[in-house]
């Protein structure tokens, strides 16, 4: 497996379609006495989902931030989006994994790959979001070492999605 940053030669593998995931369960998070704390909720039924495909731009890409691409035998599998940000946590934007590469380690590799730009460029850690009807990637990041630093009720409402949250994660 290969990692590479994204760059002119390769602008075309930035369109690495998204693929169907299951959701399970929910992050029920909660803060009290200022530490986070979770517990987490099965679902009865699974139910699929897949994000409509995001059709990125390279160059408006490159104006704030950079891609990772994962590579296997030459073939883009795995794609991370990183954003420059202002409060010194570089924001992950964007991770998937191609699903015949899931559970291999390539989205951790993304994240670490990630982890050495972001020292390079001086910030102090990586920060992204996870709804928390996605318990899988939730949990992924928690496995990653990410802290819960965040949540948010309201940002879908009045939306299509209106009862899901967002769970903020942070990676010093």
């Amino acid at each position: 497996m290969d990692y590479k940053k994204m760059t002119i030669e390769n602008k075309d593998d930035i369109r690495l379609p998204n693929e169907p995931f299951d959701l399970f369960g929910r992050l029920i998070v909660s803060r009290i006495n200022n530490q986070w704390s979770y517990e987490i909720e099965e679902f009865d039924e699974v139910e699929t989902m897949v994000f409509p495909d995001e059709n990125y731009d390279f160059h408006q890409i490159q104006e704030k931030g950079f891609a990772i691409g994962a590579y296997h035998e030459g073939k883009c599998i795995g794609l991370a989006i990183y954003e420059y940000n202002w409060n010194n946590y570089l924001y992950l934007y964007d991770l998937k994994v191609n699903s015949d590469f899931r559970k291999m380690g390539v989205a951790s590799r993304l994240i670490k790959e990630g982890q050495n730009y972001a020292e390079e460029l001086g910030y102090k850690g990586i920060y992204t979001v996870g709804q928390d009807n996605n318990l899988a990637t939730c949990l992924f990041y928690l496995k990653q070492g990410f802290e819960i630093g965040g949540f948010n009720t309201r940002d879908y409402d009045y939306t299509k999605q209106e009862g899901k949250a967002d769970v903020y994660f942070y990676l010093k």
